[in-house]
């Protein structure tokens, strides 16, 4: 599966959960229609604006994108990778 089509069906299980309507997380019902099945890939913007709807950190609805692409990714294992991913990587990345 592809990680736009994981991400689609994450934010339609999400926007059922919450009972929303298609046009309740978007421009357009079309728009979000597009994305829940996976044919458009939303902006890094309109991820978090998807988030923001639903109540969850738009770092959430990606690693709940990428654990419906790939079934069988515990979310602590990436967690911790991702922790130590940052840590190694932080010490180098200058401040702004």
């Amino acid at each position: 599966m592809e990680l736009n089509e994981a991400l689609g069906l994450v934010i339609k299980n999400l926007r059922n959960l919450k009972d929303l309507p298609q046009e309740g997380l978007g421009p357009s019902q079309s728009y979000i229609s597009a994305i829940e099945r996976g044919k458009w890939k939303p902006s890094i913007e309109k991820v978090e604006q998807i988030a923001e709807v639903v109540g969850i950190h738009p770092l959430t609805l990606l690693v709940l994108a990428y654990q419906r692409q790939t079934p069988g990714l515990k979310p602590d294992e990436l967690l911790k990778k991702i922790q130590r991913e940052i840590m190694s990587l932080k010490n180098g990345l200058s401040p702004e």
